[in-house]
């Protein structure tokens, strides 16, 4: 194995040894020193959105003669080596450091440093604080980064959720001709289509999406150019509605400038309210998840109304066994998600005076969130909604069986004699309809209206009968 060789760097405290081969530099090595006490890292998201504002800070500097152009071109290409995922390896920073996140911003400036110096042939020793971080502070920086990150990542997710949205649709449309029981308590209920259950899963579904996209509009306004506290002190007049328009056009997506920095550099507001969006997202999925495993259970002893695609075997010790995987992996990833909504919320508190010192701590939740949830999602369509099936038969029959049949009853014979006629049937092992017919309470005919599954169901067939 090559032993590692080191070169020495000086910063404001002194000299420090780097790894040879590291685009980073002395700051970058004292937070790794620091803070390396866990395998989570920056991320990519987080990363890219960084790479993008310092390219755009550096573009926009050059346009007003504030940098040289082949400086702000090397910047800007090295940052584009950084969204491209080259550069990789030269982001070791540990997500549980300095709460402003100053030490990923010192990371990202010196990377675009160095390898823009090595860009220009060393023509030129580009400065990670004068060059990559002019007119900027990293408390400004970092909560701009966050909102660019959790603005794009947030739209796929609510583009996944869509396309989940779009496969219950399909599968209520596929069964809506079909009836089968309702469960409240895990108790027998009324009749009910089974394509209206498919439908509520796709309103659900629906509604969250939306939801997320309500939220786009706060993740789009960034307080660039608020600098240390919000003031603008250092920030250059006009760059940061140029870096704006570049992020704009580069993104295609509608940021614009802080209408009160101030409130974005101390608080996390809208990443709080994007997290807790993604919890509501998570609540649904399990419900969603748990009644799929429910009504898949079986396949002989349980409910069997739902047949799941068969993916790998279930057991090591019982041969044959099919397990409903997807439900249970997105049941997980949905709790895995709602303790980081926990993590967050304690987190958006923490923003004493005008900091909020938790924002490495939100930017990992919220983005680590929302890449388990997109592709969560994506599986469990993929992989189960749409090789969803309904056997023959098997939602049907249990709707004969049902006591509950004798709730329309009610109306009729009113609520003490039908609940009669219920435990009746209960008692006897029999059917409410055959109770009826041996007790000779109703005519046939009326019997026949009365107990219409599919009247109870769809009111408007049995007014055309």
């Amino acid at each position: 194995m090559k032993e590692r060789t080191y070169r020495r760097e000086r910063d404001s405290m002194g000299m420090v040894e780097v790894p040879t081969e590291a685009y980073y530099g002395a700051q970058t090595q004292r937070a790794v020193k620091n803070f390396s006490i866990s395998p989570y890292r920056i991320p990519r998201r987080m990363r890219d959105a960084l790479a993008l504002i310092k390219s755009a800070a550096a573009r926009t500097h050059a346009a007003q003669g504030i940098i040289d152009p082949e400086v702000s071109g090397a910047i800007s290409r090295a940052a584009g080596e950084v969204m491209s995922g080259k550069l990789d390896d030269h982001f070791p920073l540990d997500v549980f450091q300095t709460g402003s996140g100053t030490s990923w911003n010192m990371n990202m400036n010196e990377v675009l440093a160095r390898r823009g110096s090595e860009i220009l042939d060393g023509k030129v020793a580009i400065h990670p604080n004068d060059h990559v971080n002019r007119g900027q502070s990293s408390n400004d920086v970092i909560p701009a980064a966050m909102n660019i990150a959790g603005r794009i990542q947030s739209a796929g997710f609510a583009g996944e959720m869509r396309l989940l949205q779009q496969a219950f649709e399909a599968k209520a449309e596929q069964y809506g001709g079909r009836i089968k029981l309702g469960r409240t308590h895990l108790q027998d209920a009324v009749p009910m289509g089974v394509g209206q259950e498919f439908a509520a899963w796709a309103e659900q579904i629906g509604a969250a999406a939306g939801h997320l996209e309500s939220i786009f509009p706060r993740l789009q306004e960034l307080p660039l150019g608020g600098t240390a506290v919000g003031t603008g002190l250092n920030s250059t007049p006009g760059s940061p509605e140029g870096m704006i328009r570049i992020i704009r056009e580069e993104t295609d997506i509608a940021f614009r400038l802080s209408s009160n920095p101030f409130r974005q550099i101390s608080a996390r507001d809208e990443m709080v309210a994007l997290m807790g969006v993604i919890n509501e997202c998570a609540v649904i999925l399990m419900k969603i998840a748990q009644d799929i495993r429910l009504l898949s259970s079986g396949p002989r002893s349980g409910l069997g109304e739902l047949v799941l695609p068969s993916l790998q075997p279930g057991s090591s010790i019982m041969p044959g066994k099919v397990n409903p995987v997807i439900p249970e992996m997105i049941i997980q990833a949905a709790v895995f998600v709602m303790g980081k909504q926990t993590s967050v919320t304690l987190a958006g508190q923490n923003g004493p005076l005008q900091l909020n010192i938790m924002q490495p701590l939100i930017a990992h939740e919220v983005l680590s969130s929302l890449d388990i949830l997109e592709e969560g999602v994506s599986r469990f369509r993929t992989r189960c909604v749409e090789g969803l099936s309904v056997p023959e038969g098997s939602t049907e029959s249990a709707v004969e069986k049902s006591l509950a049949l004798v709730t329309p009853l009610a109306l009729r014979i009113g609520y003490d004699e039908a609940a009669r006629i219920a435990y009746a049937a209960y008692e006897g092992n029999r059917t409410v309809r055959e109770v009826l017919y041996e007790e000779g309470v109703l005519t046939g005919e009326e019997i026949e209206k009365i107990l219409d599954p599919r009247g109870m169901v769809w009111p408007e067939e049995k007014k055309k009968k």
